[in-house]
């Protein structure tokens, strides 16, 4: 009995993995959102993390220098190194954000104790631009003060103490969520594309009808489903640990890929309720799409949960994608499992619902 069971199972599996690979545009449907979303992160990524800057160095002074090399060495600017007249150019076309002069008495002014301004001209046509560049050049100055030691006259230095041991780039820190998005999205449009074919064309009440037993139709389609989003997932994860976009290590590799199961298997489910529900396939694509954008923006998208409005926070409690985002970056960026039992006890309860609803809803549609 087990044997027909597992062998039914597996042949529904085996022939909507098959289906699946011979529609192109199901994986375009599947991979575009993501792509685009991480397309769309590392642009913003690029044009916020380095503003771009002119620097005028015309002072050729022991202090003058000192400062030119704090400034490059930050890597907090893209700086072109030009005289005043380009410098005004590039402001002019608005291809630098500000405009950082270094005066020629720079170096006579600190020697003699005197007041040194750093003239900065700032183009304020966008707040985080502008906002960079005041931050950033007091820091600089800041940083050229602390290397002159004892003979500094301010004596108020900053200790910095870091909560975790890597630090991660805004665009390093966007590919996680991504790769949460792309599992959502395949699990929901490949589960409700290969449910809904089955209503389409009429085969589904032959199936529930059959004397295959329902679990291993439904287990079929589940496990199809799952195979495809997790092997996305995989695959995803390890180009980008190859591009040195992330550096999951050691037994932390484990819990990546637990974590992709689980969130392959809670959208897959979900999947099969979609397709349940909808039983076309030309909208039910669109509509799996709008489901997982949903729940992966509501689970705090590519911004950082903490930092959100409080009532994103609350409902943030309720998406098990939360949990499976928590877990992915604990374990890829800071090699911990800090509240990792909670996130897979969240997500495993998340992901029995989910099959659930969909059993349910191929049970209920038949009889309708």
């Amino acid at each position: 009995m087990m044997a027909i069971f597992w062998r039914s199972l597996l042949s529904i599996c085996k022939k909507d993995t098959q289906v699946w690979l011979r529609h192109p545009s199901t994986v375009l449907v599947t991979f575009l959102p993501a792509i685009a979303l991480l397309l769309l992160t590392a642009l913003g990524s690029a044009a916020v993390g380095h503003s771009p800057v002119a620097l005028v160095l015309q002072d050729q002074g022991a202090a003058g220098q000192k400062i030119d090399k704090i400034f490059h060495d930050a890597d907090i600017f893209q700086i072109y190194d030009v005289d005043e007249q380009q410098a005004q150019a590039l402001m002019h076309n608005v291809d630098i954000a500000a405009i950082i002069v270094i005066p020629g008495d720079f170096t006579q002014r600190v020697q003699a104790h005197q007041n040194a301004p750093i003239d900065v001209t700032v183009n304020n046509l966008n707040l985080d631009f502008t906002n960079d560049v005041r931050r950033s050049v007091p820091d600089i100055i800041t940083q050229f003060y602390a290397t002159q030691g004892p003979d500094s006259p301010i004596k108020v230095t900053l200790r910095e103490h870091d909560l975790r041991t890597r630090d991660v780039e805004l665009f390093q820190y966007t590919v996680l969520p991504a790769i949460i998005f792309l599992l959502s999205i395949s699990g929901l449009v490949t589960g409700s594309l290969a449910t809904a074919r089955e209503w389409e064309a009429q085969t589904i009440k032959e199936l529930l009808l059959s004397p295959v037993a329902h679990a291993a139709i439904i287990g079929g389609k589940v496990l199809s489903s799952v195979l495809i989003t997790f092997i996305m997932g995989t695959l995803v994860l390890l180009a980008c640990t190859l591009l040195g976009w992330v550096q999951p290590e050691g037994p932390f590799w484990l819990s990546a890929l637990l974590t992709i199961l689980l969130v392959s298997l809670l959208s897959s489910g979900l999947g099969i309720a979609v397709g349940t529900l909808v039983r076309r396939v030309q909208p039910v694509g669109p509509v799996s799409i709008n489901v997982g954008m949903y729940l992966f923006f509501l689970a705090g998208g590519v911004g950082v949960l903490a930092f959100e409005p409080i009532i994103l926070q609350q409902i943030a409690d309720f998406i098990p994608l939360t949990y499976g985002r928590h877990a992915l970056e604990m374990a890829v960026f800071y090699s911990s499992a800090d509240q990792f039992g909670r996130d897979i006890l969240m997500l495993t309860i998340s992901s029995i619902i989910a099959v659930v609803l969909g059993i349910l809803a191929m049970r209920k549609g038949v009889f309708q």
